[in-house]
């Protein structure tokens, strides 16, 4: 996978599941997380959960966007989370979904309208905007999804995105990602780096290229574990079907 590799001081097991949980439950809320949503889920004391939460935040992980506000992870945290996911053996795709998904894939006699359907599939059950590339061309579906998002709702952060989006398909056509699932985020994008975006997408071989690619874009605030599962297996099945 492509990763952002960095240093950083040991963490206890402790901090590493509340930077879990605060990840995982910002993607659920959109909103900061508090001390005392996690002190119960820990079953320790608010005071304790505070104490975490400041040395997460001086690693850099995590972020208090308002004065006696929850917090929210940084893309620093967001890659630790993505990295750790990344080393774990259990990443498979819910036996459902698979099914869903081999079933949109087949159903197509064409190879680009086969790419289209897991496009579409990948945007049903994401909810962000799918892309992939046929031949020289960028197939792209979701946009509503995308400018939907909490994130989004200024005028300026959707001309970020918006950017990203005008520059995503030549960067596509000439790049040359070495591993099967790439995940970018945030500041890591080599293309709309304000935008505040995560791209997880996936390489396969297709009868257009050795080099094609899948995936999807959204915000970074992502539920990374089922978003990179979908996104490997849709990339495994074209190519298989294709």
């Amino acid at each position: 996978m492509s990763a952002k590799s960095f240093k950083i001081s040991v963490m206890t097991e402790r901090q590493i599941s509340i930077l879990n949980a605060i990840i995982e439950q910002y993607a659920e809320v959109a909103s900061p997380v508090g001390s005392t949503l996690l002190a119960k889920l820990f079953g320790v004391s608010s005071a304790t959960i505070r104490a975490e939460m400041a040395e997460l935040e001086r690693l850099g992980l995590i972020d208090q966007p308002h004065t006696s506000a929850g917090r929210v992870p940084t893309d620093k945290g967001y890659r630790f989370y993505v990295n750790s996911l990344a080393e774990q053996s259990d990443l498979i795709a819910p036996r459902r979904t698979t099914r869903a998904l081999n079933a949109r894939v087949q159903s197509a006699n064409l190879p680009d309208r086969t790419i289209k359907n897991a496009v579409d599939t990948l945007v049903e059950m994401t909810h962000n905007l799918g892309l992939a590339t046929i031949g020289n061309q960028l197939y792209m579906s979701g946009l509503g999804n995308l400018f939907g998002q909490p994130e989004f709702n200024s005028a300026g952060q959707a001309q970020q995105v918006a950017r990203l989006l005008d520059n995503l398909e030549p960067w596509l056509n000439e790049a040359a990602l070495n591993q099967p699932l790439n995940v970018y985020i945030g500041q890591e994008n080599p293309v709309g780096r304000s935008a505040g975006c995560s791209l997880i997408i996936s390489r396969f071989r297709s009868p257009y290229s050795d080099k094609s690619y899948i995936g999807v874009l959204g915000p970074t605030r992502q539920s990374y574990r089922s978003v990179m599962n979908l996104v490997r297996k849709t990339g495994e099945t074209l190519e298989e079907v294709l």
